[in-house]
């Protein structure tokens, strides 16, 4: 799904150059690549803090515990994400209430959102879903209607651009109170481990987060506030700032390779392409098709039989997984989501994509339909 090795390979001597160092130099944890990355980051995305930490999972808890959320609260996200996104919600004993997504973009709704606000709602987590933009703007605007924090899941979304009405752009995870993201190897931008990041324009967030990564010291030995043990080590700090470097380039190479697959399955009776939001660029961290009539496990074990990888994103939706089960919610509770978790399959997505293979594999899923 996602050519890791061919990707090392173009940039072989600065990785290997940069991770030599790291290790040359033993400063491993919090070491000066960690700072340079968080500056660069930073000026990437136009935001005033960013906050590293050891993953995309962590980022989301540290974010609900800077937010002051205690248990019993309620927070809104979709049904039709990765665990991660609930995981950790249940996980700080707050309560997930999940709602559906919109039948185009897979992001969720925003009148969904406001129809499941009650007195106990505290915070919304939208899932930047597969490489765009949720719709930021109402969202933004349920939120201050209702003084709610928004934390953004931007995992899937780094480096997409959301464009506001009249015009003004900002990038994914930079919109919310907090932005959250994963540099797990397969994303747009990963490193080769684990790690993540929080963002954020808020002075006093951005200090609570720091405090928070850090076992909640803001002086060594001198805890006072609970906190946790996230840190973005200085290994993967060298690698995400050359990888860092490339980003635009990398979101351009997937956008080639979208568009190649949106020329040969455009149309298609049995196929449905990405919708392409109006107020969002994509940077295609998943190239998602919605089939028709297809039993679209044969499909996978077809184009796995030609040596193409194909991805079911997700089987079984947040409020039908066993784990989550919850009086509240039903299977048909949420149409969409549960037609999508039946429809949709993923074709390989990554910079590594030559017109031989997007040619292979486009060829592979119609022979088979």
């Amino acid at each position: 799904m996602v050519d890791l090795k061919s990707q090392y390979e173009r940039y072989q001597e600065e990785i290997d150059t940069a991770v030599l160092e790291v290790v040359r130099s033993t400063q491993y944890i919090n070491g000066p690549e960690v700072k340079k990355f968080q500056e660069e980051l930073e000026a990437y995305l136009d935001v005033k803090h960013v906050i590293p930490c050891a993953n995309g999972t962590d980022s989301l808890q540290v974010a609900m515990m800077a937010c002051g959320l205690k248990p019993g609260d309620e927070v809104i996200t979709t049904s039709f994400t990765f665990v991660a996104t609930v995981e950790v919600i249940a996980l700080l004993g707050l309560t997930p209430v999940l709602v559906d997504v919109l039948p185009d973009t897979f992001n969720i709704d925003p009148e969904a959102v406001k129809k499941a606000i009650t007195p106990k709602t505290k915070a919304i987590v939208p899932v930047h879903l597969f490489g765009q933009c949720v719709h930021m703007e109402p969202l933004m605007e349920i939120a201050r209607e209702n003084d709610l924090y928004v934390i953004e899941d931007n995992a899937q979304a780094i480096g997409a651009e959301y464009v506001f009405e009249d015009g003004t752009q900002k990038k994914a995870g930079t919109i919310g109170h907090i932005g959250c993201t994963s540099f797990f190897p397969s994303k747009n931008l990963g490193c080769y481990g684990d790690g993540g990041a929080l963002f954020t324009n808020d002075d006093e967030l951005a200090k609570k987060m720091r405090v928070i990564v850090n076992h909640g010291m803001e002086v060594r030995y001198y805890h006072d506030s609970i906190g946790v043990n996230s840190r973005l080590d200085s290994i993967q700090a060298a690698i995400l700032r050359i990888k860092l470097r490339h980003l635009d380039e990398f979101a351009a190479a997937r956008r080639r390779a979208a568009e190649y697959y949106n020329r040969a399955f455009d149309g298609h009776p049995k196929l449905t392409v990405p919708a392409r939001s109006p107020f969002s660029t994509h940077v295609f961290h998943q190239y998602t098709l919605k089939t028709k009539d297809v039993d679209r496990f044969k499909l996978q074990e077809h184009l796995q039989k030609k040596g193409v990888p194909a991805m079911v994103y997700y089987p079984v939706p947040m409020h039908m997984q066993k784990a989550y089960t919850d009086p509240r919610y039903k299977e048909g509770d949420f149409p969409v989501t549960e037609d999508l978790s039946k429809r949709v399959i993923s074709l390989p997505m990554h910079t590594e994509l030559d017109e031989e293979q997007l040619k292979y594999i486009t060829k592979s899923v119609l022979e088979f339909l």
